[in-house]
């Protein structure tokens, strides 16, 4: 038999059967095998991680990539480093805020070729805006986008217009067709503010939105999935969408996990939706952990457009909230690698197990972080728990920045 690329052990090893000692032999960029810990196999490289954990790559769902004042090319770059460090090997990213928004395949082609050559794995959303018919839909979908995106606000301004409410019903009868998802901002642009502050924010923006998506994909029968979800009182409405027949089912991010509105510094305004409350917090974690929860994905909400730099702390911040509701690694590493992975039909992701790519991350689940006061983040000057201790993507150890 073949010697492997790389063997690495861990006493910790997250795969689908659960969580313990094994070796996993990597050879052409994939997993070969998951065996026991002590297994004596050939390999040009091994790897003793000893207590530290190894866990899936995470699978970032609808990450912001455009930075202002930088080119598509070196925004891409950014966001390869960032999620690295934050242990993310694919990138889903978001149609808009993005220069050119991907809202047709020509700007498909040119987000691609931006994106080549980055150390990790990159899948785009589909945008659909005000003037997307159902030929550009089906074109951005055999080019390749995962799934789509759509705003009932400013979840994609300036550069993807929000959705009516026929031209909500349009997509969504379409994409049905499609047999794609339809990632939805699901604020409602008509209960917002302006200038759309925190304050003018209101979780009710959500409400609303969220009942235009009810009812809409009740008609269309499209699979959703709402992004971000935040407002804690919308969870009934939320939960009980499947009892009429609608395929919903919702993201969160870390930060409104982690983070009440009352301790955030007061120049951090860049969430879309805003921080809420530090009630609304704990509500959302019952909602989040209830048996039946319609919260299936957690996505860092990294948005540099509105200096949100999230995608480099979130995995260390979702630990050190999980953890202390005594959740553990595999929870951690559905919410954030194998549900998203197969929310959007990326076969081969999101999973340590035979005939997957070797995306792969040492996690230090007792190591704590100290983020810097100027780190651009919101959890500057905070103590994390967990550290991102290496990382492979296609088999390949990738520097961390």
């Amino acid at each position: 038999m073949n010697e492997f690329d790389s063997l690495i052990r861990s006493e910790r090893v997250v795969t689908p059967a659960g969580i313990g000692p094994a070796t996993v032999g990597i050879r052409g960029g994939r997993i070969e095998s998951v065996t026991e810990h002590g297994a004596l196999q050939s390999a040009r490289q091994h790897i003793d991680l000893g207590k530290v954990a190894l866990l899936p790559g995470g699978v970032d769902l609808g990450t912001g990539v455009y930075v202002p004042g930088r080119s598509l090319e070196e925004s891409y770059q950014r966001v390869s480093e960032a999620a690295l460090s934050g242990g993310v090997t694919t990138v889903v990213a978001s149609a808009a805020p993005a220069r050119p928004p991907i809202t047709c395949v020509d700007a498909l082609r040119v987000h691609r070729r931006a994106a080549t050559g980055l150390s990790v794995s990159v899948f785009f959303l589909g945008g659909v805006t005000q003037g997307t018919g159902p030929l550009e839909l089906a074109d951005l979908r055999a080019a390749g986008v995962v799934a789509f995106h759509c705003s009932l606000s400013d979840g994609g301004a300036p550069d993807m217009a929000s959705l009516g409410e026929a031209q909500l019903r349009k997509a969504m009868v379409e994409l049905a067709a499609l047999e794609t998802v339809l990632l939805v901002h699901t604020e409602d642009a008509r209960e917002l503010g302006f200038p759309a502050s925190a304050e003018q924010r209101p979780p009710r923006a959500e409400r609303r939105g969220l009942e235009r998506v009810v009812a809409a994909a009740r008609l269309a029968g499209t699979r959703t999935h709402v992004s971000s979800f935040t407002a804690a009182e919308c969870a009934a409405l939320l939960t009980t969408a499947g009892s009429v027949g609608v395929n919903l089912t919702a993201q969160t991010c870390p930060h409104y996990l982690c983070l009440p509105a009352e301790t955030l510094r007061p120049e951090v305004h860049g969430c879309r939706p805003p921080l809420r409350s530090e009630a609304n917090r704990k509500a959302l974690w019952n909602t989040f952990l209830s048996q039946e929860t319609p919260i299936t994905t957690i996505g860092s909400g990294h948005l540099p457009s509105h200096d949100m730099y999230t995608l480099e702390r979130g995995l260390s911040a979702l630990w050190t909230a999980a953890s202390r509701r005594a959740l553990g690694l595999a929870e951690l590493s559905h919410w954030t690698s194998t549900a998203p992975a197969e929310l959007v039909g990326l076969v081969g992701k999101g999973r340590i197990c035979e005939g997957y790519d070797a995306d792969l991350v040492a996690f230090d689940p007792e190591s704590t972080v100290e983020v810097s006061e100027t780190d651009p983040s919101p959890y500057a000057g905070r103590v994390l728990t967990g550290r991102v201790e290496r990382v492979w993507a296609l088999g390949r150890e990738r520097g961390l920045g």
